[in-house]
């Protein structure tokens, strides 16, 4: 046959194929040396870097879960456990049900008795799933690895983090036997959550917390249960987180948690743990009874407390981790993947490191100021918002209330003495005195405008700031902010009025001047951490426009720099941590960092204490306080009433305040709805928890202590307008004043050259310059006037109404009532419209800007000058009349229409003479006396009173009280200008 031809085919064919075939193989076998090469080569880089554990080294962390931090009050009293995250009670493996032993094997590692750590087929299963992107992740990881990753490495999702397992897993099971991985797993492993609705870890804790019992006594579904929740610890679990409360979750979300045991249950009878009778029993048997009722317990006490402790506990111990690992500190601060990974070993350091914590939080103070803050009955109205439930998916119904967030802090050590976290952790369980991050308002204008402003050496505490309006261009927009009460104008003011009464206009003013100066670098030294760069440029942030916001602690440690004497001393709140022997890893270490001078310390205190004093935006807080002592405050709302603040100091310790709803949108308060304002209600609560802390601990609030004068810290007399030095001019107008000042840096020196003679006129109730040509009868003579430059200067380059700069309202309106020239045109002024009501003649209001008055004529001879402010009406006889409006160029209007009074008929003759009596005569009526209203001399709308002299006095205005007097004293036909000096408009 090998001679056929075929057969030759088939020799040539399967010749070829065997030569393929070894080509394959060394093809394939060399690239598997190479894959494999390329592989343990990839995986020696990945492991490169972790450090050779000995023996010692890797039994003590795997069994380092035995002891519980502990935290403790000031002066050493015990507060509780570290056991606000996780719950985890140590057992033994002989103290575990078998139950729970066979279902953890059947379930989570069916090859444990055999392997030497990994799963090899496991591995590459995973490794599959992840490089393909696989819908289903079955995982690979052995009861060994999951000790590893939860016990040495940490959670993070990385080939590097599994290398280093899959090493260390083959590693401990050469210094561990099989019974102490399972119960060093058994210890650990998470299990979800209790009743409480706290996260549980270890067989003991679940089998309490979970089913009131411990792990020996667990029966078979119990134990099933609680062996399947590891795979998904927050699904399986039965119970809600404590942000709902704890308790069972309704009976949709504890199915998937049944199902779960039912499938480990199936496990086990496959993999002949338990029997088929076994089986049926277990997969009928009603779990849901046997789940606990929700408990209390003492802890919940001081759920914020707890909780701060230990935020702040791990924040410590992750800077000591890493300082430890040779880390940068510059590179711990900005990588967010450094930082979270040493988090993560700082909480497992903290939660099984057996330390000893101790705070700085007094617990009378504590207890006390919580109860006021609790009690406290006026916080406002509790709104509803709708939030869906995380464990049930649900859109449920929440409270959304007014929170408060209080700090107390002692100012030259920087101790958090106490603090309100909130109305209700339960329901929210962010701390408002540390975390909430709001805008603080007016809180900020000391903290940014005027310490700084005093620190650069622009003012003093008196010097005098514009509270005039302004609209300007900000990149593309119109910027024109206004006061609290949005019409208000105050003028030329002293600063410390403008602080004391927290008047928006001067402050943006005064912020204009040194913005350039970037005065929020204090506040970048006074650890404000949410500080965005616009914060450095924007006018807004002047009055607490922040673009994120500040902590209460923040914005009240930063008011202790004040108190310090400029000196900022960071708060804090863990004292010391110890080890389990007693040895001290932390202490605290107070370190000042110079901020303002000791001089704007003072100054500022100073002006600080006139917001408490009567006029003051925090003038009630007196009223509301039991005892007396130096303190300084600052009130803050901001845009919307979405936030109230008040934080004051004495020389003791600083006290902040801050109320807001969790939902920015909601307003504390509406106006004209009769509510209470927010500034009461914080100046109320803020005063109890002040009288409360003097009552519980007076040697800490030290009310007899008082503030030290520096002594480069002078009063020194000034040109209260202009802030500079005395001149006669200044003088001779009574407008000299005394104000504290740092000489080191500002001393009003230059002779003011503001003050000159001026006469003025009003028009629309605003001074004015009088033009040459502007009636004599409606010119003040012989007033303070300023120059033009002194207005130009005090404007600055954002201008403003300069006729507003000495309104009626200001406190110089006594002594200067010249403003500003108007910008007349050479119009005449419109017309009005003339009627006859009663007795008396009234005219409408000319439409013109730049009327000063009108003049009355009586068959067309002038009778009357009524000035602007007056009422357009005066009492008249019989004739013909009509009105004219003046403007201040002396231009007239067009005369009005003419009305005419008529003359009364004379009366009629007696009809019969009574012949026994004399003639009935009638009393001539005596001269200048025909019964019209005798002027008021104190300037209160006298119309037509007549002097008695035979002159009729029409609407005379006689000003001297300032309230448009007419005729008030003896006036010649009624026209008494004004004397010189007084508003007769207010």
């Amino acid at each position: 046959m090998k001679n056929m031809g075929w057969a030759k085919g088939v020799r040539i064919t399967s010749g070829v194929v065997w030569n393929l075939f070894l080509l394959f193989l060394i093809f394939g076998l060399t690239l598997g040396v190479f894959a494999t090469s390329v592989g343990a080569g990839y995986f020696a880089s990945l492991v490169a870097k972790e450090p050779l554990r000995s023996k010692t080294e890797m039994r003590n962390a795997i069994f380092n879960y035995e002891e519980t931090s502990e935290i403790y009050f000031a002066n050493d009293i015990y507060l509780g456990k570290v056991n606000s995250d996780i719950e985890r009670k140590q057992t033994t493996l002989k103290d575990v049900s078998p139950f729970v032993i066979d279902a953890v094997l059947a379930t989570e590692d069916e090859y444990f008795e055999t392997h030497n750590g990994v799963v090899p087929k496991a591995i590459f299963r995973g490794l599959f799933q992840d490089v393909t992107n696989s819908s289903s992740q079955t995982g690979g990881s052995t009861l060994t690895q999951q000790l590893i990753k939860n016990q040495i490495l940490t959670n993070e999702v990385s080939y590097e983090r599994k290398a280093k397992e899959i090493l260390l897993a083959m590693r401990i099971e050469h210094f561990m036997d099989k019974e102490e991985i399972l119960e060093a797993y058994l210890n650990i492993i998470p299990y979800g959550r209790n009743a409480l609705g706290q996260n549980i870890a270890g067989i003991e804790t679940a089998a309490e917390g979970i089913f009131g019992k411990s792990a020996k006594n667990l029966n078979l579904p119990q134990a099933a249960y609680i062996a399947g929740i590891p795979q998904a610890p927050f699904a399986y679990t039965p119970f809600l987180s404590s942000y709902y409360g704890g308790g069972l979750k309704n009976e949709e979300n504890i199915k998937p948690g049944i199902d779960r045991m039912k499938t480990v249950l199936f496990r086990m009878k496959e993999t002949g743990y338990i029997t088929e009778k076994q089986y049926e029993e277990a997969i009928n048997y009603d779990i849901t009874k046997d789940f606990r009722e929700k408990t209390l317990r003492a802890t919940e006490r001081y759920p914020y407390l707890t909780q701060e402790i230990q935020e702040r506990t791990k924040d410590i111990l992750a800077e000591m981790l890493a300082e430890k690992d040779g880390i940068d500190m510059e590179r711990y601060e900005n990588e967010d993947k450094i930082k979270g990974k040493y988090k993560i070993l700082a909480e497992r350091e903290m939660r099984t490191g057996g330390y000893r914590i101790y705070s700085t939080i007094d617990k009378t103070l504590y207890d006390e100021m919580n109860k006021v803050a609790e009690e406290f009955e006026y916080y406002g109205f509790t709104y509803t918002r709708e939030e869906k439930d995380l464990s049930t998916g649900e859109v449920v119904l929440k409270d959304d209330p007014v929170q408060v967030g209080a700090i107390m802090i002692e100012n030259n050590t920087g101790r958090i003495l106490s603090f309100v976290g909130g109305r209700d952790h339960q329901l929210t369980n962010v701390n408002h005195a540390t975390q909430a991050f709001r805008q603080n308002g007016s809180s900020m204008k000391p903290l940014l405008v005027y310490a700084p402003a005093i620190e650069y050496g622009v003012i003093g505490a008196g010097s005098p700031v514009v509270d005039v309006k302004f609209d300007i261009k900000v990149g593309k927009d119109d910027w024109s902010p206004s006061n609290y009460y949005a019409d208000l104008e105050n003028g030329i003011i002293p600063a410390r009025k403008a602080l004391s009464e927290s008047l928006n206009l001067p402050t943006a003013r005064l912020y204009k001047e040194i913005i350039d100066k970037r005065p929020a670098e204090f506040l970048k030294k006074m650890h404000f951490t949410k500080l965005h760069s616009e914060d450095y440029v924007n006018y807004s942030t002047s009055y607490g426009g922040m673009k994120i916001g500040v902590s209460v602690e923040e914005n009240t440690n930063a008011f202790a720099t004040f108190a310090n004497g400029g000196k900022f001393i960071q708060s804090y709140i863990i004292d010391r941590i110890e080890d389990m022997n007693g040895n001290i890893v932390y202490q605290h270490e107070v370190k000042p960092v110079d901020v303002f001078s000791p001089e704007t310390a003072y100054i500022i205190t100073d002006m600080l204490r006139d917001v408490v004093k009567p006029g003051g935006t925090g003038q009630q807080v007196p009223g509301f306080m039991n005892f007396k002592t130096d303190l300084a405050a600052k009130t803050g709302t901001t845009n919307g009433y979405g936030d109230a603040w008040l934080v004051g100091y004495n020389p003791n310790v600083s006290l902040g305040l801050w109320f807001g709803y969790k939902d920015h949108t909601r307003k504390l308060y509406t106006r004209g709805t009769g509510q209470m304002h927010p500034t009461t209600r914080t100046t109320m609560l803020f005063s109890r928890l002040l009288n409360k802390a003097n009552e519980v601990k007076p040697e800490i609030i030290g009310a007899d202590n008082s503030f030290k004068q520096p002594e480069a810290v002078v009063s020194k007399p000034f040109c209260a307008i202009s802030g500079l030095a005395p001149s006669e001019a200044c003088s001779n107008a009574g407008l000299i004043r005394s104000d504290l000042f740092n000489s080191k840096v500002m001393l009003p020196t230059e002779p003011d050259d503001s003050i000159i003679n001026a006469s003025y006129v009003s028009v629309k109730g605003s001074r004015y310059m009088a033009l040459p040509s502007t009636p004599s009868e409606f010119i003040v003579p012989g007033g303070t006037g300023v120059s033009q430059s002194f207005i130009d200067r005090m404007l600055g380059s954002w201008g403003g109404d300069a006729s507003k700069l000495f309104p009626s309202s200001s406190v110089f309106s006594s002594g200067v009532v010249s403003g500003a020239e108007f910008p007349a045109d050479d119009v005449a002024p419109a017309g009005v419209s003339a009627s006859i009501e009663g007795s008396n003649l009234v005219w409408t209001e000319s439409s013109s800007n730049d009327i000063i008055g009108y003049y009355v004529f009586q068959n067309n001879t002038k009778i009357a000058t009524v000035f602007d402010g007056s009422a357009n009406s005066i009492s008249v006889g019989p004739g013909t009349y009509h009105v004219k409006a003046v403007d201040i160029t002396g231009l007239l209007s067009e005369a009005s229409n003419s009305v005419t009074v008529a003359s009364p008929e004379p009366p009629a003759p007696p009809t019969k003479p009574d012949e026994d009596k004399e003639d009935d005569k009638t009393e001539p009526t005596p001269p200048g006396n025909d019964g019209g209203d005798d002027g008021d001399e104190t300037g209160n709308n006298g119309n037509n009173g007549n002097n008695g002299e035979g002159n009729n006095g029409n609407n005379g205005n006689d000003g001297s009280k300032g309230n448009n007097g007419n005729n008030g004293s003896k006036g010649n036909n009624g026209n008494k200008k004004p004397p010189s000096g007084n508003d007769d408009d207010d």
